[in-house]
């Protein structure tokens, strides 16, 4: 069957969604959520483990904390870029305070840090606050 595995984000079932849907924002097949809508999700540690581990699709985590000045201020532009590359990655964001074992499990040493994870490897890195354009040309560069 042609098409791109998916991790919903929201309920954790793997979905098959076809090529040319992809940027069509599909919805999963359980529970309704977006799949790859450009808007970005928060995720706990379990989630980004089996979508980075089984999605075909490029998966981009933003290490973040609520009490992180830069963090709050990359917030937006994250979600610019969530936008800009509907279809092609699925960004993320997981909260390292809620959840401190992904810190340590990712070897996070300052957030915001931005990680690409591809088949299942952590494909690159980068760390402190962009803006939008070079968030994207940053995952463009690596997916």
């Amino acid at each position: 069957m042609a098409g791109k595995k998916l991790t919903c984000l929201a309920c954790g079932q793997m979905n098959r969604v076809p090529f040319d849907k992809l940027a069509a924002g599909p919805k999963c097949g359980t529970c309704g959520a977006e799949l790859a809508g450009g808007t970005v999700a928060e995720v706990d540690l379990a989630t980004l483990e089996k979508a980075a581990r089984n999605d075909d699709l490029p998966i981009v985590v933003d290490f973040w904390a609520p009490w992180c000045g830069p963090c709050r201020q990359m917030a937006p532009q994250y979600q610019t870029a969530a936008q800009a590359l509907q279809g092609q990655v699925r960004l993320v964001k997981l909260n390292t305070e809620a959840h401190p074992n992904a810190g340590a499990k990712y070897r996070i040493r300052g957030i915001p840090t931005m990680a690409v994870f591809s088949n299942g490897k952590e494909r690159a890195r980068q760390s402190g606050a962009m803006p939008s354009q070079a968030i994207v040309s940053w995952i463009t560069a690596h997916t």
